[in-house]
């Protein structure tokens, strides 16, 4: 839940950026680059990523209720809809690098989704999902759970350059 606290805090930077893109219709991509790389790596692949990656699967070996179950299949869904969101984020900011001046409208739509997207998912997270499922748990499945999320933290900076590595190889 601590890393919700951050997600919000950029969403507030977010909503700023869309203003200035509303206002002016101009995009800086720098910025739009440092908002996508924030999505991806922090919400997505590091946030989420521990969410699909350790606790559903430990909680697919759980007994889980019938409503502890639809809600993980929403947020995974949800999770999701957001990758598909950050794709077209990143199809709009190409466009407008390219020159298509109306794509500013398009980045901006899209930053507004994730703007208004992450506080209800964060809610259903915080609020219901977390505490809801932690019953499933005992102290010590809960401590090891923490520690594999605290190595899969230590992971992704490694996982991040050797892509960037690997990327930037090819060219």
């Amino acid at each position: 839940m601590i890393e919700h606290r951050l997600i919000e805090k950029m969403l507030s930077v977010f909503n700023k950026e869309i203003k200035k893109i509303r206002e002016s219709k101009t995009v800086d991509p720098v910025i739009i680059d440092s908002f996508i790389d924030f999505i991806r790596v922090y919400a997505d692949r590091t946030h989420h990523g521990k969410e699909e990656d350790i606790l559903f699967k430990e909680l697919e070996n759980k007994d889980l209720n019938a409503e502890d179950k639809k809600i993980m299949q929403e947020l995974e869904d949800e999770h999701t809809i957001s990758r598909k969101n950050v794709k077209e984020l990143i199809e709009a900011k190409r466009k407008f690098s390219e020159g298509d001046l109306k794509s500013a409208d398009v980045i901006a739509d899209k930053l507004s989704f994730l703007v208004e997207f992450y506080p209800v998912h964060i809610k259903k997270e915080d609020e219901v999902f977390f505490p809801a499922t932690e019953k499933y748990f005992s102290k010590d499945e809960l401590d090891k759970m923490l520690n594999d999320f605290w190595e899969f933290d230590k992971k992704m900076i490694h996982e991040k350059y050797n892509q960037l590595y690997e990327s930037l190889s090819k060219n």
